[in-house]
């Protein structure tokens, strides 16, 4: 079979190849002498959410209607419940019918809205580095990719000044995210302001990633139901996979303006259903009853995150401290790059050497290129000792 020219150009995914070099090493780790697998390479919390939303889910897998496809109309309830959770959380009272959409995860919903905004070879914007399914999104709706380079030496701000007003008036959709992965950033409510008042200025749809809201170690998460002018062309999507440790129960939402739920919904509408309302019961739960659940495991992230930092200092990789929970974005160290290597190579050199996988940052796109990323998604002892795994390789090459 012939590979559509659009498969060709999504390439290959980060994660995908991460999971073909874990999977060899596991296998040759139950042959051989090799240390067990120590993964910190996905986003993937070992933290389980609060007893009560699993009872939830239980409880509700065994009513019949759970079962049953499960179409818009059925999502109400849940609609109402993340309707009160905004008012409650940002003070934004929303309508559940118009401006709210369940989505199956929130990668999901970033991968299908360009299909439901953009026509083939119009616009979008991504910051670069970012997540892939931003632009693995635009990449499927057949569209044209700008992206925005976030610096180091700026904070990783994005600068929407560097924008020309003639590529504004071609932008039809711009896909951000702050908190940001993969660096790790909190953000500024500042930056969002801006977007969305470009994209009020030249009709752009300003789509913001939202799962890390609740998970900002240092300052203030900014969020776009914040911004004025989100009813015309904001969408925000959440997460229950970070902040109430649900990722493999793929349930999060987008709240934005009704014209563009409105066209999401269409897409979804013939590409899948929604949840079984257990998982929506159990959702359910976290907004009503555990709003406060995110804020009380940002301790447990932030000792991982203080232990972690230490670690790696004493190992003699200087980092940065990361404002919000769940990753640390280390630059490669200087011999090694000396030494010509790429983040993904020297990726790849660190589990086959010492078990340990990370995350290589150029699959977060080009302005990833000589960083890793860690995800602090093992107890502290683990974290502790993964990076102990790695010091007779480090000092053997440093």
């Amino acid at each position: 079979m012939d590979i559509p020219k659009r498969l060709n150009r999504l390439g290959t995914g980060v994660f995908e190849r991460n999971d073909l070099r874990k999977q060899a090493y596991h296998f040759a780790s139950i042959n051989g002498c090799l240390p067990p697998l120590c993964d910190l390479s996905l986003g993937s919390t070992d933290i389980l959410p609060p007893s009560i939303i699993l009872e939830a889910i239980a409880g509700g897998i065994k009513a019949p209607e759970s079962s049953s496809y499960c179409l818009q109309a059925a999502t109400r309830p849940f609609r109402e419940a993340v309707a009160a959770w905004s008012e409650r959380r940002f003070g934004v009272v929303v309508d559940p019918d118009k401006e709210v959409l369940l989505l199956v995860g929130s990668q999901e919903g970033t991968a299908h809205l360009p299909l439901a905004v953009l026509d083939p070879g119009q616009v979008g914007l991504i910051l670069d580095p970012s997540y892939p399914s931003h632009r693995g999104g635009l990449v499927l709706a057949d569209a044209h990719i700008e992206k925005l380079l976030l610096k180091f030496d700026q904070n990783w701000k994005p600068d929407f000044g560097s924008l020309s007003i003639s590529q504004l008036e071609q932008l039809r959709l711009m896909v951000f995210g702050f908190p940001h992965n993969p660096t790790a950033t909190v953000g500024e409510q500042s930056w969002l302001d801006e977007a969305m008042q470009l994209g009020l200025r030249h009709n752009i749809v300003i789509a913001h990633d939202n799962p890390y809201v609740d998970l900002a170690l240092e300052g203030d998460s900014p969020v776009l139901l914040r911004c004025s002018g989100w009813r015309e062309w904001g969408i925000e999507f959440f997460s229950f996979s970070k902040a109430w440790c649900m990722g493999g129960f793929r349930i999060a939402f987008a709240i934005g303006s009704e014209s563009v739920i409105s066209a999401l919904r269409t897409v979804k509408g013939v590409v899948d259903f929604n949840q079984s309302l257990a998982l929506q019961r159990g959702a359910i739960t976290a907004l009503t009853d555990f709003e406060d659940w995110p804020r009380k495991i940002l301790g447990v992230y932030r000792e991982r995150r203080d232990t972690t930092i230490s670690a790696l200092n004493n190992l003699g990789w200087e980092v940065p401290i990361p404002s919000m929970a769940m990753y640390v974005w280390m630059p490669m160290p200087s011999w090694s790059l000396e030494q010509g290597h790429s983040d993904e190579e020297l990726a790849s050199e660190i589990l086959n050497q010492t078990g340990v996988a990370f995350t290589p940052g150029s699959g977060f796109g080009s302005g990833g290129s000589g960083w890793l990323r860690m995800a602090l998604v093992l107890p502290v002892n683990e974290l502790e000792e993964g990076i102990t795994r790695m010091r007779s390789w480090w000092d053997a090459n440093s």
